[in-house]
């Protein structure tokens, strides 16, 4: 898929959002909800899961700042009661639990091998440090830097970590981002002209009004030929 608007003509810098873009989170949140609710015998509706922690989580983030964990905790007791499964709060540990075992996409770790022979790169993330630590068991690569929500005590679309992000860097020229997250990055990079890859694996479409992003792709596969790689 062509680009929608010029990226930079000699890219140095990539960053990655890691959950969704990287990371398969919503398989990893289905897995661990599935295998909660089994011990009750409570049978868990796939998309209404999904659909109720993207909204539930905006709302929780989009309050004053508290750790990852403890956002996927607050989760699991407000899905529970929307799902009418009677869980007990003391037992809403298992998702943050269970980040160590959320997996990459399959293409994940092949494609960030080209990028990391190719250009400095990065990750920002929504996450505190001790899960993004988990996850990054299982992408066998370094990053040049890693902005999380716990270094800068915000969440996207909050422009916290990309201004962390820039002052790192240096400089905005040569960096592009790459997510898979309209709402989480690319409406904040398009705000603030950061050049944004959008990895719509969904397929999904823009809204009346709602900003293009600098080129979308449907794999990090075409993310990878888009930047020459």
């Amino acid at each position: 898929m062509p680009a929608l608007m010029a990226l930079p003509k000699n890219v140095t810098f990539v960053t990655f959002d890691v959950y969704g873009t990287l990371i398969d989170w919503e398989q990893g949140i289905i897995d661990a909800f599935e295998r909660e609710a089994a011990r009750d015998g409570f049978t868990i509706d796939r998309d209404e899961l999904i659909s109720n922690f993207h909204e539930i989580e905006q709302e929780i983030e989009s309050g004053s700042y508290e750790l990852y964990a403890e956002v996927l905790r607050r989760a699991v007791n407000e899905i529970s009661k929307r799902l009418d499964w009677p869980l007990e709060p003391s037992r809403s540990g298992f998702l943050p639990d269970s980040v160590q075992r959320w997996a990459p996409f399959k293409e994940a770790n092949t494609q960030l091998n080209k990028f990391c022979k190719n250009f400095q790169t990065g990750l920002i993330s929504n996450v505190d440090d001790k899960l993004l630590g988990q996850t990054r068991r299982h992408i066998a690569h370094d990053f040049d830097l890693v902005v999380t929500a716990q270094q800068v005590r915000s969440y996207k679309p909050d422009m916290a970590h990309f201004t962390e992000c820039a002052r790192r860097i240096g400089t905005k020229k040569g960096w592009v981002h790459v997510s898979a997250s309209y709402y989480h990055d690319v409406q904040p990079c398009v705000a603030n002209k950061i050049p944004v890859i959008w990895v719509n694996r969904k397929k999904e479409q823009l809204e009346q009004g709602q900003r293009k992003p600098t080129a979308e792709v449907r794999t990090l596969l075409e993310a990878a030929k888009l930047l020459g790689l």
